[in-house]
């Protein structure tokens, strides 16, 4: 590791997030000079700005953070797949999931990795629940749930039960899966089919926004069908306990939510970028901090 580390958020809407806060303050607590920036095109001027109507050319940041001397840099929507062009390198994760969130530079070389599943799998292990305990649900099959998907199969889960509005987009998932786990393990399940897989469930992860500030405060399934066998996962972080968390808790049920999930993935990436292992529990705590 360098004397000193600089970092970036790539993306859209990145002003606001909690990511360099929580990397920064860890670096600070372990005494390493840590500076992390927000980078978003739409809100840049000049020559590195995206122009009015356009979409930004993400693959030339990456080269750009490269030329001005970037540790490495964490992806988000909507340049994941974007960034792709630009790289030397991919982990098999990044690869199998087609997605990169997080880019690392050495030696003028440029490495995709993918450090979202590592942050659920985190945030099963903060709840002490275990995936090869049985049937799994998961509601949403898009960019969380690619990873949480992959996560889950990793983990051993048994079954897993896609579940999708966009029938199309579960079986992309599943197809895109099958090159590292065995297809039978997957099962694609209509909505209306959710409250009778759940009765015989040990596990449900919401991986779609419904519970999210802004968007609802519903449930993806209904709450009725939760049952106290039942662990349940949240990728919504705001608000931190959902209405399906809430109702989960009400049961006595072991559940998380988003928050979890976040800071898994981003202590995963701290290492990556300093070689030090982070405290979990401090950068969830600023984390948590930085929504109040």
């Amino acid at each position: 590791m360098s004397d000193s580390v600089l970092l970036g958020l790539l993306g859209e809407n990145v002003a606001g997030s909690s990511t360099p806060p929580m990397h920064e303050a860890e670096g600070a607590r372990q005494g390493i000079p840590l500076v992390y920036r927000p980078l978003d095109p739409f809100t840049m001027s000049g020559p590195v700005g995206a122009a009015p109507g356009a979409e930004p050319d993400w693959a030339r940041f990456v080269g750009l953070a490269a030329d001005l001397g970037f540790t490495g840099l964490n992806v988000t929507h909507p340049a994941k797949q974007a960034v792709m062009p630009a790289l030397d390198s991919m982990s098999d994760d990044a690869r199998l999931l087609g997605a990169v969130n997080t880019v690392l530079f050495a030696d003028s070389h440029a490495r995709g990795e993918n450090t979202d599943h590592l942050g659920f799998t985190d945030a099963m292990n903060a709840i002490d629940v275990r995936a090869d305990a049985g049937p799994v649900v998961q509601v949403g099959t898009g960019g969380a749930g690619s990873a949480v998907a992959y996560a889950l199969l990793k983990a051993g889960a048994p079954r897993l039960h896609l579940v999708d509005l966009d029938a199309s987009r579960a079986q992309a998932l599943v197809a895109r899966l099958s090159e590292a786990f065995d297809t039978s393990r997957m099962v694609i399940t209509v909505p209306e089919d959710v409250p009778a897989v759940l009765a015989s469930a040990s596990g449900l992860v919401n991986c779609t926004p419904v519970g999210m500030t802004g968007v609802s405060d519903g449930s993806p399934v209904d709450v009725s069908a939760l049952h106290p066998g039942l662990w349940v996962g949240d990728a919504v972080y705001r608000p931190l306990r959902t209405t399906l968390v809430r109702a989960a808790e009400d049961l006595g049920c072991p559940a998380f939510g988003g928050a979890h999930m976040v800071v898994g993935q981003a202590v995963a990436a701290f290492e990556l970028f300093t070689g030090r292992p982070a405290s979990r529990e401090a950068m969830h705590a600023t984390f948590v901090d930085g929504l109040n």
